[in-house]
């Protein structure tokens, strides 16, 4: 299955294992796990949400083509196909929904690994059930933003598309990976103010420690490199010792 082949379903398709009252979220939980699976979606069922239980990769897209659902909570690992290559191909076929990643894998390269390829935020097992509903009602609230904000955000000749996961300047297709897209999205709603590094760990990649790693550096760096690509002067300005600030 391709991304090509996978149709989005609407909300009105949405089904559930585990039926709560209504308000809540409708959960896809990509799980080869079954117990944990099983526990997971009972723990959030407490919180009243419902859940829909998978177990491989491909019943995951084939699941998604059916029916809609408000959040993914997607395992790393998975047989048949791979978490993050389910995850790339749910991008591709433009699934928005909000997707959190859940691996055992807690290595700072996995993270971004993960959070390249279209994740939304990152959590590593076990995961505490009063932080995973933290977590979903956080990234309901971002969505929920960026609908508000409408299809774009502009700064300067710079525009953004939250809804389309795109991003022009002075009319050409920057063409970003997940991460950058973010990062670009976070300056120009922010244009004139200067963000620290520490908040763009927060709100870009979810990080609450700081790593050891200069991955905020690095992904400033290869922003920089494609807001220029055509000539145009760099935006971002560093603020040394403070942090970064895109230009109005």
């Amino acid at each position: 299955m391709n991304a090509a082949s996978i149709k989005v379903a609407s909300r009105s398709d949405a089904m559930s294992h585990y039926p709560v009252p209504s308000g809540a979220f409708d959960l896809l939980i990509v799980e080869d796990d079954a117990p944990l699976a099983d526990l997971l979606a009972k723990q959030m069922a407490a919180f009243g949400h419902r859940a829909t239980i998978v177990h491989d990769g491909r019943e995951a897209l084939v699941t998604v083509a059916s029916q809609a659902f408000d959040i993914v909570i997607l395992d790393r690992i998975l047989p048949v196909v791979d978490g993050i290559a389910v995850l790339q191909r749910l991008r591709e076929a433009g699934v928005t929904a909000p997707i959190v990643m859940l691996t055992a894998l807690g290595q700072s390269i996995s993270k971004v690994e993960g959070l390249n390829a279209g994740a939304d935020d990152y959590l590593v097992k076990p995961v505490d059930p009063d932080e995973l509903n933290a977590r979903l009602h956080a990234l309901a609230r971002a969505r929920r933003w960026d609908s508000d904000e409408g299809d774009t955000l502009r700064s300067g000749d710079i525009i953004v598309s939250p809804t389309k996961f795109r991003a022009w300047r002075a009319g050409k297709d920057l063409d970003l990976p997940n991460i950058e897209f973010k990062l670009l999205a976070e300056f120009v709603r922010n244009a004139g103010s200067v963000l620290t590094r520490p908040m763009l760990l927060e709100r870009v990649w979810r990080y609450d420690f700081e790593p050891t790693t200069n991955i905020v550096e690095a992904y400033i760096r290869r922003l920089r490199i494609k807001l220029t690509a055509h000539g145009q002067d760099d935006p971002i300005v560093t603020m040394r010792g403070v942090g970064y600030m895109l230009r109005e």
